[in-house]
């Protein structure tokens, strides 16, 4: 299984409906059998698609750790915020003014392909999360010459 790769540069219509890319739709389809997504905030200050298979997994997960304030701090920011989406004829999804907000989001977003997810950032975020991402690992060279980049 590839999943979802890319990075593709999009636009929020005025009724708050993102395009999902045709190529993650068809991975959808065909790595995961599933037709919709689950969206839910992420711990970068965007927004995380997940295929409806592997969103059970992870609502598992969580709700299978013992009680505790970590627990709840995973349900307060991923379970208790996630949506059903399904596509409209055109492949948007719909993103509630709650989770926009969360996100930052007015206009331009970026859509990548994080394997088994789909993450969805503000155009401003995205770069931040890129930056922060490059210093981390300029700040390691050999761990990145270990492993052949």
């Amino acid at each position: 299984m590839v999943g979802f790769t890319g990075e593709f540069h999009n636009n929020i219509d005025a009724k708050g409906r993102a395009s999902i890319p045709a190529r993650f739709r068809e991975v959808l389809a065909r790595d995961f059998g599933d037709e919709g997504l689950e969206l839910t905030k992420n711990m970068d200050g965007g927004l995380s698609a997940y295929p409806t298979s592997r969103w059970e997994e992870i609502r598992k997960n969580i709700l299978a750790l013992p009680p505790g304030p970590k627990r709840t701090s995973l349900n307060r920011l991923i379970l208790n915020p996630a949506e059903s989406c399904t596509f409209d004829k055109q492949g948007r999804i719909q993103l509630s003014n709650a989770l926009r907000n969360y996100a930052g989001m007015d206009r331009e977003i970026v859509v990548v392909g994080g394997y088994d997810k789909i993450d969805i950032f503000s155009r401003g975020r995205y770069d931040e999360v890129n930056r922060e991402s490059q210093e981390l690992l300029r700040s390691d060279p050999q761990f990145v010459a270990d492993l052949g980049l």
